[in-house]
């Protein structure tokens, strides 16, 4: 039987599911080289399997950045521009053309960027705040109730684990011919690390 979605769960079937590929990375203290397969696999996840959020922001009139959502991965689509809210152009409330809203990263953090900042009349009309669905960041916790990968997407989530546990492992041996077990059926196959990792980045691709 699986385990759960708890971080010490998948690492531990992620080792049982690389056979002997696995031993090379036991060295490391408190399983972080397989904490850190997980953690790779994660982008990849997102595009695939995309989690969907509602943040929001209060706006100030004349400041065009704000701080995203903490785990803010891109931006959806926003719900404060809403034509139908807006009065028409020859009406005199009417508050001007609304400005485009973008991501924005800054090397640490993102950010949601108005440009041009919203203005007070456009606040009145529209409200101050700014509700807005985005995409985030998946995370493997502790605690399996925190991890936000679906548990009936953990296969996926481990074959791309896996993956790069053969990249990882293509780098460790690079020039070396090694045997290696399938991590998918525990066949052995006589194989390079970078091309097991091939195949089963091709079956993640295919994977729905």
């Amino acid at each position: 039987m699986p385990g759960t979605m708890s971080e010490a769960d998948l690492v531990a079937d992620l080792k049982v599911s690389l056979f002997d590929a696995a031993t090379p990375f036991t060295s490391e203290a408190n399983d972080a080289a397989f904490k850190r397969f997980l953690q790779q696999a994660l982008p990849d996840m997102q595009v695939k399997k995309p989690l969907t959020k509602l943040g929001q922001l209060e706006l100030v009139a004349g400041t065009p950045r704000y701080a995203a959502a903490a785990d803010f991965a891109s931006l959806k689509i926003d719900l404060w521009r809403d034509p139908a809210k807006l009065p028409r152009p020859w009406e005199a409330t009417y508050p001007g053309a609304l400005p485009q809203v973008c991501p924005a990263w800054d090397g640490d953090a993102w950010w949601i960027q108005f440009e041009p900042a919203p203005t007070s009349a456009q606040i009145s009309v529209l409200g101050a705040t700014f509700k807005y669905y985005y995409f985030a960041k998946h995370v493997v916790a502790a605690a399996a109730a925190d991890t936000t990968v679906n548990p009936q997407d953990r296969g996926l989530l481990l074959l791309r684990a896996q993956a790069e546990a053969m990249l990882g492992l293509a780098t460790r041996n690079a020039g070396k011919p090694v045997q290696l077990r399938d991590g998918l059926s525990g066949a052995p196959r006589n194989s390079t690390p970078a091309a097991m990792f091939q195949t089963l980045m091709d079956l993640f691709k295919e994977a729905r």
